[in-house]
């Protein structure tokens, strides 16, 4: 999930579109933050400048979880 999140951040940049949005990169942080916990490796995201939000840390929230 999040290669698919980087190649669309990708893909906006290059066609000069703004799809991608906030909630996407909370998704991207969370998803980064739980990477990084399980000792995996993976690039970071390049976020655009639309996307900065330096006000909160949505790393922070927990995933949802899918229940059975």
């Amino acid at each position: 999930m999040h290669e698919f999140i980087r190649n669309e951040v990708q893909a906006d940049a290059l066609a000069g579109t703004r799809l991608i949005g906030l909630p996407a990169r909370h998704r991207a942080d969370r998803l980064f933050k739980e990477i990084e916990r399980r000792g995996l490796a993976c690039r970071p995201i390049e976020w655009p400048e639309h996307l900065a939000d330096p006000s909160r840390d949505p790393a922070d929230r927990p995933l949802r979880t899918i229940a059975n």
